[in-house]
């Protein structure tokens, strides 16, 4: 049975090499080559010998994947559309700015959550991907830079692909890996509360994300489908569990839509939500307009800054965010949605 070379965890090549009869010292050999030379073949690995090499390609192989589309933006955001070899395809894009190159990486081909503005679900959840494929979009994204930071907050939604997300975070995070500390590895959720328990149990210093969108219950379930499952109330009480047991500070993303939920008494509302959170922020982000909900508009300049002023000062630490590739179809989903109907039209 093989078992991909990106699922297996630096510390677990020792092992595998002495059930083989083979020198620890060849597990260094490997690493180096996988996650400093970024090999995307074994026949790479020039400092293992040709035999040992064609035992791992056969044992281990390196996840093949292909580059087939790359969107840039002028603020030099690029969208990689990532193609493994069953022709299904995931989004990941890469976000630079002056200290960090930030990589948005996604879990999922499609979505089942269904939320409004999100082109990812627009056609449904097609299959989770594996640790390695996820791994996979990292090594994409190394062929364009060094990258520092991690948000898995591209197509799908991480807590129904718990495990597989987890091994591959835990990859890219250790420090024989790719080495990216846990403190810039950002998981965003749209409010599975289950999932909420089991992160806090791992002990490790992710940063937690949850897409709110909404100041009630009844904006939030026209919005997000997930609501009905998980009200704000029971979502609201598992982050602030989550809070208390991590001491670790969650984000509310809240995606504003002109008209929809702008207002100054939502702005209102949504402070005294956050505020029952310890340890709780707010980012707000002006709708990236998708082609699948013409009717979603972005907000004007001076919305944004009234729904800032009202949530700072209720108190509320809020961040007010810019969109990024706008002019490359960068909100999540819509470089797929491009090629599936470039397809279905040939």
């Amino acid at each position: 049975m093989t078992k991909p070379a990106w699922s297996i965890l630096p510390d677990e090549w020792k092992p595998i090499l002495k059930d083989r009869g083979l020198r620890a010292f060849r597990a260094d050999q490997i690493l180096q080559s996988l996650y400093r030379d970024c090999i995307l073949d074994w026949d790479g690995a020039t400092t293992l010998p040709k035999d040992f090499r064609e035992t791992l390609k056969k044992e281990f192989p390196i996840t093949h994947f292909e580059i087939s589309a790359v969107s840039e933006s002028e603020d030099g955001t690029k969208k990689l559309l990532v193609t493994f070899d069953d022709s299904e395809a995931v989004e990941t894009v890469l976000i630079p700015a002056r200290e960090r190159f930030t990589q948005c990486i996604s879990t999922q081909v499609g979505c089942a959550m269904g939320c409004a503005f999100c082109a990812s679900g627009s056609c449904g959840l097609v299959r989770s991907l594996s640790a390695d494929e996820i791994v996979a979009q990292y090594m994409a994204g190394r062929t364009f830079g060094e990258i520092t930071n991690i948000v898995v907050m591209g197509m799908g939604e991480p807590f129904m692909n718990y495990d597989e997300t987890m091994k591959a975070l835990k990859l890219i995070n250790a420090g024989r890996g790719p080495n990216i500390g846990a403190r810039h590895i950002t998981i965003s959720t749209c409010g599975i509360v289950p999932g909420f328990a089991k992160l806090a149990a791992e002990g490790i210093q992710f940063e937690l994300s949850v897409s709110l969108h909404a100041p009630n219950d009844e904006i939030r379930s026209l919005l997000m489908p997930v609501n009905k499952r998980w009200p704000m109330k029971e979502l609201l009480q598992s982050c602030a569990n989550y809070t208390k047991e991590t001491k670790r500070i969650i984000t509310f993303e809240y995606t504003v839509v002109a008209g929809l939920n702008d207002s100054r008494a939502a702005a209102e509302e949504l402070a005294r939500a956050v505020k029952k959170v310890p340890m709780a922020k707010v980012n707000l982000i002006p709708l990236s307009p998708v082609s699948h909900r013409p009717d979603f508009k972005t907000p004007d300049d001076k919305t944004m800054l009234m729904f800032l002023d009202v949530l700072m000062k209720n108190g509320v630490q809020t961040m007010l965010r810019r969109s990024r590739g706008k002019d490359a179809n960068a909100a999540c989903g819509q470089l797929r949605l491009k090629r599936n109907a470039e397809k279905q039209s040939l």
